[in-house]
């Protein structure tokens, strides 16, 4: 499972190796910068989804930092709403919070993940996000867009009247 070390996306990065399908639902490839360091307590890795791929549910015992550099993907925490994220966006996730993060359907999505006070842990893998639950951002999308084209129609109709 493994993918050359010199295939380059658009990243400054190789893209890494195939990441295991124990934790990430579609193609995830990893390539980590700098390893679990002993000393600073950090491990820094590029993760590079193809679309629609997304991890697992999963906590971070020290907490986790996200810049996304490329494409536009989706975090969601437990019990809130998708986020979209796109390039530059930093997203701050604190310890033990209960995410996940992967591409949106729209295409390739890559982002440098941080995992920070590693001497408390690296990662806790739970269970894969359903695709009701990654479908959720389109179905709200459509919600919101289905009730403001209602408002505008009101809107025009009562000019029109």
């Amino acid at each position: 499972m493994k993918e050359p070390e010199n295939q380059l996306n658009e990243s400054i990065f190789p893209k890494g190796d195939l990441a295991s399908a124990d934790y990430f639902t579609g193609k995830a490839w990893v390539k980590m910068l700098v390893p679990n360091d002993p000393v600073l307590h950090t491990a820094v890795g590029n993760v590079v989804f193809e679309a629609k791929a997304r991890n697992n549910w999963h906590t971070h015992p020290g907490g986790q930092i996200l810049i996304v550099t490329q494409g536009t993907g989706y975090y969601q925490e437990v019990g809130k709403p998708i986020q979209l994220i796109k390039e530059g966006d930093v997203v701050n996730i604190q310890p033990e919070i209960k995410h996940w993060h992967g591409a949106s359907p729209d295409g390739e999505f890559t982002h440098i993940a941080i995992s920070t006070n590693t001497e408390k842990g690296i990662v806790d893998w739970l269970e894969p996000v359903t695709d009701e639950q990654y479908n959720s951002f389109k179905q709200l999308k459509k919600k919101c867009c289905s009730s403001l084209t209602n408002k505008l129609q009101g809107i025009v109709r009562s000019f029109l009247n």
